[in-house]
């Protein structure tokens, strides 16, 4: 069977032209990537941004896969010589995979059930005879009784044996199906209830104890909190179905006729196809549409929050101290200078049960003043308020140095992994994670690219959804930030290359080797020289691969090697080169802006107006990092505890996660405060790193809870 065409359907669901899902299909179909066709082929695309693109390629992977799903549902209707135009022309309208499956129900090989076994037995006339409802004098048992055979030798059981063949059909059919799911999805209510005698002691789940909604106003949250619920066995759950849905839908099929003397038998037959077939599948279809649908909204959240926590500045030039804090083993010290070398290392013991305070704050001074350390990175885990504590007290005495909070999650996991291992052979497990927090101060995304994505805690139930689409979506969103940042090809490690457009962990390891081996890139070209990168990978990653200080100052911008000739001739048009001092570049593409309109400068190049835009931009800052856009974090150089607050108070905080119910908020002190989602304005879409002021509204220090309120 083969594929439609499928540029209409994606272009109403994305809210773009079919010519430009068109001309994207073939570009993914050639095997090109995602940041490669959403910053070089803006042409061909009509300028549709890597979201869009990314969103695109998801529906055309579930369209192709509910054709194949279709091929093969034909096939085996075809092979049972059951197909009819009807039928075909119903399949071929089907544009979900509940509807094909439905439609497939009748004739989908199943066990043995009540209706085969009934089937067997030679009751299928008397079926056809209850569901055709024939007016006639005679009683049910005198219908009856030509079916009955050695194997049915009552009545009842022929009567009972013919209604379970009407109840299956009933429950099978694809109408009856759909309706009674749509009925369901918009009027059934879920339900909730704590098994008696489940251990739930921190009574997470109080709120579903006896709970009760519609379905179609249930949040995701609440779905998969009260999934998670029932998997834990503290909760049952269920969907309940009005006697009234169920029966309008199945009346779409079924109606009893009064004067038939089989009227009875249809009304028992319905009545058991619905409790016992159509109800519990149509529950168990309703639920699992409702987890799909709330897992792609946490997986979104989780993508969209990690895309913004790898996209924070970057805090370039720096000495950095990072702290893994705890209390028993210690708080694990390391110095890394500005290029992220491990300079130094220590432990010190300030808290519970050493509580060597004094020593450890003389061991913070002499490692500050020894290294002229500019900046401390304090992981925010066990014990990080109380190392704050420490740290405040040291940085209130000087002058330049400051402090923040990094997030630690995944530390560990990099520090056993092989890739620390390798990175850093000479520390001690415990020591490697302080190095991971001292370089996420100094780039984030460079250090965070080492973590499996799900390690990294931004998320809503992540555990709690399908993993591999959940991993999928995750690498999706560090790829799409990698590419937009842009990726030293000489600095690298293997872990952030992996993530350029055409690469892999393969030519990673590859590209690294070869470096290794033979010094740095000293062009674009070079990289043509490297084990298993042929023209088609280097065709997608030259652009995103950044040398600095190579043989040709090009190769250090986002320029594409494929348009250095046309870059070359603007700058000759405006009479400066690329080593031409940036202040004077600048003005002077600006005046040849001035002089040539851009569409006239294009087509004189011979290169798309968005293209010659990207070229114009990166001629004026070669290599500019998107971050540094972005707001810089927060540098404190003092302590605030819960106490501290009071009702009133205007801070500024930084945003650590964003859910579906507001956004954490750190504010500088032990716990961050939940800003509830009532209270952000409605044209205010908040993310992970965003800078922002809050106002205290009420502060509980017995369970260790801070309300905000928006402050603008």
């Amino acid at each position: 069977m083969t594929q439609p065409p499928y540029d209409r359907q994606i272009a109403a669901r994305l809210g773009v032209q079919p010519e430009q899902v068109a001309a994207t299909i073939a570009l993914l179909d050639e095997g090109n990537t995602v940041p490669f066709i959403a910053r070089y082929r803006k042409e061909v695309t009509g300028g549709l941004q890597d979201e869009t693109i990314q969103k695109l390629t998801d529906l055309l992977e579930r369209l192709r896969a509910l054709d194949e799903r279709r091929a093969a549902i034909i096939k085996s209707i075809e092979e049972q010589g059951k197909m009819t135009p009807a039928l075909q022309e119903q399949i071929a309208a089907a544009d979900t995979l509940a509807a094909l499956e439905d439609l497939y129900a009748p004739y989908r090989p199943k066990r043995r059930t009540r209706a085969t076994i009934a089937r067997e037995k030679g009751l299928q006339g008397l079926a056809d005879l209850i569901l055709a409802q024939p007016r006639s004098p005679q009683s049910p048992g005198e219908l009856a009784a030509p079916f009955l055979n050695d194997e049915v030798p009552t009545v009842e059981e022929a009567l009972a044996g013919a209604r379970d063949i009407v109840a299956e059909a009933i429950s099978e059919s694809a109408q009856v199906r759909g309706e009674l799911r749509a009925r369901a999805q918009a009027y059934g209510r879920a339900q909730a209830a704590r098994i008696e005698g489940a251990e739930d002691p921190k009574r997470t789940y109080e709120t579903y104890y006896e709970f009760e909604y519609r379905i179609g106003r249930l949040r995701p949250y609440q779905v998969l909190a009260i999934n998670r619920g029932e998997a834990e066995k503290v909760l049952r759950v269920h969907v309940a179905i009005d006697e009234r849905d169920w029966q309008e839908a199945v009346a779409l099929l079924v109606r009893p006729d009064r004067r038939s003397p089989l009227a009875e038998q249809l009304l028992a037959a319905a009545d058991d196809a619905a409790r016992r077939l159509l109800i519990p599948a149509i529950e168990r279809d309703v639920r699992r549409l409702l987890t799909e649908q709330a897992e792609e909204h946490a997986i979104q959240v989780f993508a969209t929050n990690l895309g913004n926590l790898l996209n924070q500045p970057p805090l370039a030039g720096h000495v950095v101290l990072g702290i893994d804090p705890a209390y028993r083993t210690g708080c694990k010290i390391a110095v890394v200078d500005p290029t992220g070398k491990v300079i130094d290392t220590a432990t010190i013991y300030p808290h519970e049960p050493q509580r060597r305070w004094r020593e450890a704050a003389a061991e913070l001074l002499r490692l500050i003043q020894r290294h002229g350390v500019t900046l401390i990175a304090i992981g925010n885990g066990t014990a990080s308020r109380e190392t704050e504590q420490l740290v405040a007290e040291i940085t209130r005495q000087l002058e330049g140095v400051h402090y923040l909070m990094v997030s630690e999650a995944g530390a560990s996991v990099y520090s056993a992994s092989a890739l620390a291992r390798e990175e850093l052979p000479d520390l001690d497990v415990t020591l490697r994670g302080a190095v991971s927090i001292a370089r996420r101060a100094q780039d984030p995304l460079a250090e965070l690219v080492k973590i499996d994505p799900k390690a990294i805690g931004v998320g809503m139930y992540q555990h709690d959804v399908d993993q591999k689409r959940l991993a999928a979506a995750l690498d999706a969103e560090v790829e799409k930030i990698v590419n937009r940042v842009g990726v030293d090809v000489n600095t690298a490690s293997a872990a952030l290359l992996r993530y350029v457009a055409g690469i892999g962990p393969k030519l990673a390891a590859s590209i690294v080797a070869y470096r290794d081996e033979h010094g740095p890139f000293a062009s674009r070209a070079e990289l043509r020289k490297v084990p298993g990168l042929g023209p088609k990978a280097y065709q997608q990653a030259a652009g995103f691969l950044r040398i600095r200080g190579g043989r040709n100052p090009l190769d250090a911008s986002a320029i594409h090697p494929e348009s250095y000739a046309a870059a070359e001739a603007v700058l000759r048009a405006a009479g400066v080169t690329i080593d031409t001092p940036p202040a004077a570049r600048e003005a002077a593409l600006k005046a040849l802006l001035q002089q040539r309109p851009l569409s006239t400068l294009a087509e004189a190049l011979g290169v798309g107006v968005p293209t010659l835009t990207d070229i114009f931009e990166q001629l004026i800052r070669p290599g500019r990092d998107p971050r540094e856009d972005l707001p810089a974090p927060i540098l404190r150089s003092d302590v605030l505890r819960m106490e501290d607050l009071k009702a009133g108070m205007v801070m500024q905080g930084t945003v650590r996660n964003v859910v579906d119910f507001g956004a954490f908020v750190d504010i500088g002190v032990k716990q961050d405060g939940l800003l509830h989602t009532s209270r952000i304005p409605k044209d205010v879409l908040l993310a992970v790193g965003d800078v922002i002021a809050v106002e205290i509204l009420a502060v509980d220090l017995e369970r260790g809870r801070i309300s905000l309120g928006w402050a603008g």
